[in-house]
């Protein structure tokens, strides 16, 4: 007959679990990906290393995770960010502006931690998971830019294209303000100036 896990078993193994990614992203967000170790992660959240071994298969594996999270906390806070301003502004165009300033505001206030997520070099199950935090990202800009291109608010132009463009220009113009952990809010502007400008418009204001 197979073990059948009880639910306080299963329940104890969920929290052990929660307690290793929530360790393993403090740990990220303190040291970047590289001064990350499965001991002091295994340590922190009160296990043994063998303990999180049986959650994970490695420290790849582990941080994959990690990074999925946290780059769908980050997609999801700069949509939310985009469609609040359109609700505001009645317009596309801001939906896209808002999307940008509130993601390179939040990588600001985390630059170890962004660092990571943008740049970092990382183990190839964690790479991925970056992949598809940029294709996450351009889409979200994306679906805005569309519907701005839809409602005459800009030049008629592939969104899809455009919006990786930004994602990329967004994420060169971090790396250097980031890795020195500094605040830079004249970087945000000028990301947001250039954002209104790959879109076709000649209105720099910041909607």
């Amino acid at each position: 007959m197979a073990y059948r896990r009880t639910p306080a078993v299963q329940e104890r193994l969920d929290a052990q679990r929660a307690r290793l990614l929530d360790a393993a992203t403090t740990a990220v967000a303190t040291h970047g990906y590289a001064g990350c170790s499965i001991a002091a992660v295994a340590k922190n959240a009160g296990v043994g290393t063998g303990t999180l071994y049986r959650h994970f298969d490695g420290k790849g594996e582990l941080f994959a995770e990690v990074f999925q999270s946290v780059c769908s906390r980050e997609v999801s806070a700069a949509r939310d960010a985009g469609d609040n301003a359109r609700s505001l502004e009645g317009n596309h165009r801001s939906a896209v502006s808002a999307s940008v300033r509130t993601f390179a505001e939040r990588a600001m206030r985390a630059p170890v931690l962004a660092y990571a997520l943008l740049v970092e070099p990382v183990d190839p199950l964690v790479d991925e998971q970056r992949l598809m935090f940029r294709e996450s990202f351009r889409d979200c800009l994306a679906t805005a830019i569309r519907s701005a291109v839809d409602t005459g608010e800009i030049p008629s132009q592939d969104a899809t294209l455009t919006a990786a463009c930004i994602v990329g220009a967004i994420g060169e113009a971090l790396i250097l303000p980031l890795r020195g952990g500094t605040t830079d809010p004249a970087a945000i502007d000028a990301i947001l100036a250039f954002t209104l400008r790959s879109l076709g418009s000649f209105d720099d204001t910041h909607a």
